[in-house]
């Protein structure tokens, strides 16, 4: 299969050309036009590899469609991989959360259903994209190491995040915040909410610290990649970077960003914060980062679309020194690396045929065709 007539992003640069793809893998580049009658016009649009994506929920809103809905499993993950695929991500991690703010929480009924629907689609051979399982860990609850050790052995697990969500810290520094947030998701009232405050310090001081060490010593053990959360201060930086994290997902603060791209953590940053301009939380914006030069990584979080989108936002602001192949690394090759997946991530002789097709209608950029390993999935 040859695609000609396409701006080819690679790694370091964009070139005007076209691109061999043989048995799914990328045999050969050029930076002319094909003549060949066969040939694929790619209509100068840009040529990408497949997007990859770490951290997103968006399978939970399809296996809950709405309060009290269940929907059938593999409907459900069918409608999401198509939504991943279109919006041009050919690997994804679905995050499943361990742990929960609330005795008897929803995502605890669905966290079996769910990691056996991706793990049995991928077995089946029916998703579009490469499934794999992200383990968010919320270390202030008694049942966290339990449960993580009940799915770390699985080798679909390619990442396991650590998060504390409790009030006054890294991601709720801002406590009104906090109120807003958890009032708002489970319609707490007043006393309700600070009945549920007092409960997440507590555990926050009991199960934090040991649940963390415990979960990172599996990790090391299984040499399963580990990501920090919300980390707001150097301390936390310094912690995690101990700990042998080699991801700091969306930390809070410049300082935090700054320490974690200087100890070699790769920096993550939701795209929707790119998108919409800053942090639903208030806290530190992906532009600033950008800006700053120590942004290396973007998830779509809860919103697929936003990742193609927030790399051309990226790369078209002036204000940060990135050209479209350094954003599009940050949704490719920066998160490949970090997860040791050598054969994809960038357009090179010899690696996987993971291929978006953009164009720009109306400012606003669109995946109009994909390959994974060579075969269209959309």
């Amino acid at each position: 299969m040859i695609i000609t007539n396409v701006n080819l992003v690679l790694e370091d640069q964009t070139v005007k050309g076209s691109i061999e793809i043989e048995g799914g893998i990328i045999r050969t580049l050029s930076d002319t036009v094909s003549q060949l009658p066969q040939a694929i016009d790619g209509e100068d649009g840009w040529l990408m590899p497949g997007l990859i994506e770490l951290h997103t929920d968006n399978l939970e809103k399809y296996f809950t469609p709405r309060p009290k809905v269940d929907w059938p499993p593999f409907s459900a993950m069918s409608a999401h991989d198509a939504q991943l695929v279109s919006s041009g991500i050919t690997t994804v991690l679905d995050a499943v959360a361990l742990g929960d703010y609330r005795e008897g929480g929803k995502r605890h009924d669905n966290l079996d259903k769910l990691i056996e629907t991706v793990i049995e689609s991928q077995r089946r051979g029916v998703n579009r994209a490469d499934h794999f399982l992200h383990l968010r860990c919320e270390v202030p609850h008694e049942t966290t190491v339990g449960m993580f050790k009940r799915y770390a052995h699985l080798p679909d697990v390619h990442l396991v995040s650590l998060m504390d969500h409790a009030p006054g810290q890294r991601q709720f520094v801002n406590v009104q915040k906090y109120r807003d947030y958890y009032q708002g998701k489970y319609k707490f009232n007043d006393q309700q909410m600070a009945t549920f405050e007092v409960e997440q310090r507590e555990r926050s001081q009991v199960w934090s610290a040991p649940n963390r060490e415990a979960i990172c010593q599996y990790c090391r053990e299984h040499n399963i990649p580990m990501a920090s959360h919300d980390d707001a201060t150097v301390a936390h930086v310094e912690e995690s970077k101990a700990l042998e994290m080699v991801i700091a997902e969306f930390p809070t603060t410049v300082a935090a960003a700054q320490a974690s791209h200087a100890l070699g953590l790769k920096v993550m940053m939701g795209a929707p914060n790119v998108v919409r301009g800053g942090s639903h939380s208030g806290n530190v914006a992906a532009h600033e980062l950008a800006q700053l030069g120590v942004l290396d990584i973007l998830s779509s979080d809860y919103y697929p679309s936003s990742l193609l989108d927030a790399i051309f936002r990226i790369a078209h602001d002036d204000r940060n020194e990135y050209s479209l192949a350094t954003a599009t690394q940050l949704a490719t090759i920066n998160p490949a690396q970090a997860l040791q997946l050598d054969d994809r991530g960038v357009i090179a002789e010899g690696k996987r045929a993971d291929l978006l097709l953009a164009h720009q209608r109306h400012d606003h950029t669109y995946a109009t065709r994909v390959w994974r390993e060579g075969k269209a999935v959309f």
